[in-house]
Parts: C-alpha cells; sequence; structure tokens
C-alpha cells in the first residue's frame, strides 16, 4: 500500500507501462472506478514528470498530483497532462478522478 497519494501516483504509472489493468482497477476508487479496463498494448508509456502536489501525504484523506506522462503509439509520441484527485479511506490511497 502507498503511503501517499504522490506514491500511489508513481506505482500507478508503473502498471501503466507494465499492462497491469488488475492493479489500476485495484487501485481506483470504488465510486468512480470502471467495470473493466482495456489497455492498448500498442501505447507505450516511458517517463512521469511530476508537475505538483497538494496534500495527499500520510495523514491527510485527500490529495492531488499534477503530472504529464509521456507515451509512445502508432500515431508517434504523445503526453497526457492531468490534474488527479485521490482519496484515502481506511488508511489506503484510492486514485478518485481527473479534476483537471
Amino acid at each position: 500500500m502507498a503511503p501517499t497519494a504522490l506514491q500511489l501516483m508513481r506505482s500507478r504509472f508503473t502498471a501503466f507501462a507494465a499492462g497491469d489493468a488488475r492493479y489500476l482497477l485495484a487501485t481506483a476508487h470504488p465510486s468512480t472506478r470502471p467495470p473493466r479496463l482495456d489497455l492498448d498494448d500498442d501505447q507505450r508509456w516511458y517517463r512521469l514528470d511530476i508537475l505538483g502536489t497538494s496534500a495527499g501525504g500520510p495523514l491527510d484523506t485527500t490529495g492531488t498530483v499534477e503530472f504529464i506522462a509521456y507515451f509512445r503509439g502508432p500515431q508517434g509520441r504523445g503526453e497526457l497532462r492531468e490534474l488527479s484527485r485521490f482519496v484515502r479511506e481506511d488508511g489506503r490511497w484510492f486514485y478518485l478522478e481527473d479534476a483537471g
């Protein structure tokens, strides 16, 4: 279990890079979790830049992480910029939604 929202964000990026849909679903909050997640095998995530964080520490119950994630796909290179919201329930952090 990730002790902070930032560490959960980093682990979720690694899961995207590894194609681990099961982990991504398990770390999504039940209120916003999709029933299934189909990852694109042709899309390769290769870099994560953290732009900023707000709260999300071990004693917080909410937090945000702003990032840019870089990928390569059949159409070339691309990036995803997002301000992600996280929530901690029963001592466990979950990805809630894109707040941007």
